[in-house]
């Protein structure tokens, strides 16, 4: 059976319609929608030769047995955000289902091949994203954090993975799954800008960007606003001002996709009438370069010792997290290059900004890639979240050259 790209796009319609509603997705992970679009993702492949299983951190693996049990692996996840776009995770799923369809139809591949659906990719009810991933990875090292975990009903993380048989404890037990993988591979939708404003429908992914993410918090001295003049004021808020448009500068400055955010300032007393007080501020930096991220991280700190002398105040960082850049496979990308152009003419190859679970494949040294496909108005986790379906096509023929690329690759003596 050939492949069916149009096949995928129409089984997207029927899950949206399914497990949607008129505000977006509803595939929250640990919730009866999302085990709706797991059984149906299930029934789907029930014709197919494959061994189905889920393992500890509840990843669900489909199994095509090569004539090697080294493996390619391709994955994506079905869970959403809440009120979520159509597109994000499970066209991931249901492009690498199609790949898996068109190679079982031929006969005993020369490897095995395995698709994967990631559990709790987007951590929309915890605040803990990739969960399944970063288990079979071997990264998930915060047990204890995430057993005090609740969602805004109250209810604990192991007690709603536990409905779903999946015990906190043996979770890491997952690694086992990667044993033999030789490969991972992963399309995903941009979500954002870039390969729409270069009029390209598909890209081939470096790897994911490194992240600093800190608190800062500004000290100066509350005053009444009407009697203090403006030369005399220690405001906080002047601070933090200056640092969020400074910031901007910085990721010009340092280019090759850098980004930095001020992603909200808290100010105390808070009140119309009071010079600032205290303005705790939140920056985030990413980069695919660790030593170009850590660089930019070091002049933010350099700029905002400078702010604070100049409005005499006091100003202290406080890390909130970090990851180092993560990237991808030299060979796959250029087998993920040469395989968009097959199909598309033009490739680009461009970074991830946001995190997935193909970081954490990567990451346990797995030899992995990404296909971004185009996002329209660079949206995504929206209900207005969209792709236009000849693109859609376009990146099922791209994953699954890339596919036969990595099989054949893996496969050579």
């Amino acid at each position: 059976m050939p492949l069916d790209p149009a096949r995928v796009v129409s089984r997207l319609e029927e899950l949206r319609s399914l497990t949607g509603s008129d505000d977006g997705a509803q595939r929250v992970a640990w919730t009866e929608t999302w085990a709706t679009a797991r059984a149906w993702l299930a029934q789907t492949l029930s014709d197919l030769p494959l061994v189905v299983e889920r393992d500890q951190a509840g990843n669900d693996w489909y199994t095509l047995r090569g004539d090697s049990e080294r493996a390619v692996l391709l994955g994506g996840h079905m869970d959403s955000v809440p009120n979520g776009g159509w597109l994000d995770g499970c066209l991931n799923v249901l492009a690498a289902a199609e790949v898996l369809r068109r190679i079982a139809e031929e006969g005993t591949p020369p490897v095995t091949v395995r698709l994967v659906d990631w559990a709790d990719e987007e951590g929309a009810r915890f605040g803990r994203s990739l969960f399944g991933s970063s288990a079979a990875g071997g990264s998930m090292s915060d047990q204890d954090e995430l057993r005090s975990l609740v969602d805004r009903d109250g209810v604990s993380l192991p007690d709603a993975i536990g409905a779903f048989d999946v015990d906190l404890d043996h979770a890491l037990e997952a690694r086992s799954q990667l044993e033999n993988a030789a490969a991972y591979l992963e399309l995903h939708i941009e979500q954002g800008p870039v390969l729409e404003s270069l009029e390209l429908p598909l890209g081939a992914v470096l790897g994911t960007f490194g992240v600093e993410r800190w608190r800062i918090t500004w000290t100066g001295q509350a005053a009444h606003a009407g009697s203090t003049p403006m030369d005399q004021r220690r405001d906080a808020l002047a601070g933090a001002a200056k640092l969020a448009l400074a910031i901007r500068d910085i990721a010009r400055e340092t280019g090759d996709g850098a980004v930095c955010t001020s992603g909200g300032v808290v100010c105390r007393p808070g009140i119309v009438t009071s010079v600032v007080e205290t303005a705790e501020q939140l920056l985030d930096q990413r980069h695919l370069d660790a030593g170009k991220l850590a660089s930019m991280l070091a002049r933010a700190q350099e700029l905002s010792h400078g702010f604070a002398e100049e409005e005499r105040i006091d100003v202290d960082w406080e890390r909130i997290w970090n990851i180092q850049p993560i990237l991808f496979d030299e060979t796959l990308i250029g087998f993920a290059d040469e395989a968009i152009r097959d199909v598309a003419g033009g490739s680009h190859r461009l970074p991830s900004g946001p995190l997935h679970d193909a970081a954490e494949v990567a990451r346990a040294g797995v030899p992995t890639v990404m296909l971004f496909v185009q996002s329209l108005r660079g949206l995504s986790h929206t209900k207005l979240e969209d792709t236009k379906p000849e693109h859609l096509e376009l990146s099922v023929a791209a994953l699954d050259g890339l596919a036969s690329k990595t099989i054949a690759h893996v496969a050579a003596p």
